[in-house]
């Protein structure tokens, strides 16, 4: 899907490490008395939090208030990766970059958490009325006569195989995976400061129950609701959370794409879906444009309405210290009013 975006940061990446001159080589890190931990987004930054207490340094790379999906990592950040003793990163193609980092450097003493691998993986799907980038791709090759169209089909059929096997990568939407997310950090916490281990599994006991609460708030309102339908006019990084609740969903655009400018005939069809099933909340994400929000409620008379699917916050909530809880408190009294 991100194709471009992979070339650009394998060629990033390779002028970094022959800037630094980090292949195989030992990483000399900072002394310090406290765990360094790095994450990438600021679901996994939140949950460090919650269990480090003020026992650890805590950063995110992505900076408060960027896109996540238009992330490219900055030299400082590569040094922030290779002098960590925990590095928490999601996994997926937003994430391509991160693999070549971690085989170039040569420290054996960091853990280092792949969301992906902590819980049960759904893959990308693209549903009625969503575009996807390939559909430009493929009506400007059907445009061009000249092209040749063996060659084409055999290039189509390599794309849908790429497709096929192409997971979502926002597994801390659904506050159960949050939980087995948490329970990964933990252990990687303890092993790499077993002196305070008392003090990760208090603080990640309490924590796990606080989750789990949030879990059966989600669960009463979506289980109450009159209707089991979302539509979010906007990329969908929700796949987890539709999932867990059985909510069905119409949406712009998978939760990865690249695009941001809807089609005449998205919009076309979001509004006609809104109408037809009586809609009344349109969801967008976290900083967002909300330009086709805007247009959809407008053309229906449904509200708009935030739905957080914590990639990142405003700069201002990350310094007033809003928290994981916060965003998804939030989101169940959105998805209420959504499905009532």
């Amino acid at each position: 899907m991100n194709k471009k975006r992979t070339a650009l940061a394998s060629i990033f990446l390779i002028s970094t490490m022959l800037l630094f001159g980090c292949t195989n080589k030992e990483v000399s890190k900072p002394q310090s008395d406290r765990l360094n931990i790095v994450t990438s987004v600021f679901a996994p930054y939140d949950f460090v939090r919650q269990i480090v207490g003020d026992k650890a340094e805590v950063s995110m790379l992505l900076p408060p208030a960027a896109e996540s999906h238009s992330y490219e990592p900055t030299p400082q950040d590569i040094i922030k990766i290779q002098n960590c003793d925990v590095f928490i990163y999601g996994g997926g193609d937003s994430d391509a970059w991160v693999d070549g980092i971690l085989g170039s450097i040569n420290n054996k003493d960091m853990k280092v958490i792949k969301m992906l691998e902590c819980v049960e993986l759904v893959e990308e799907e693209i549903v009625e009325g969503m575009q996807h980038e390939h559909d430009e791709e493929d009506e400007h090759d059907e445009a061009d006569e000249h092209q040749d169209e063996e060659a084409h089909q055999e290039e189509h059929e390599e794309d849908h195989d790429h497709e096929a096997v192409e997971y979502d990568e926002h597994v801390w939407t659904s506050p159960k995976n949050a939980i087995k997310i948490v329970k990964a950090i933990e252990a990687a916490v303890i092993e790499a400061d077993e002196m305070n281990k008392t003090d990760y599994e208090e603080n990640t006991s309490a924590y796990v129950k606080q989750l789990q609460d949030l879990d059966a708030a989600f669960e009463k309102v979506i289980a109450s609701g009159k209707r089991k339908e979302v539509i979010f006019a906007d990329r969908f990084p929700l796949r987890y959370f539709v999932e867990e609740y059985g909510l069905s969903y119409y949406a712009a655009f998978p939760g990865c794409s690249t695009d941001t400018e809807p089609s005449a005939a998205t919009v076309a069809f979001l509004i006609d879906k809104v109408k037809e099933d009586q809609i009344p909340v349109v969801f967008h994400i976290e900083l967002s444009n909300e330009r086709m929000a805007d247009t959809i409620c407008e053309a229906t008379g449904a509200k708009k309405r935030l739905f957080n699917a914590c990639h990142n916050i405003t700069k201002e909530d990350f310094e007033k210290g809003v928290t994981y809880l916060d965003v998804m408190k939030a989101n169940v009294e959105t998805i209420k009013e959504a499905l009532n």
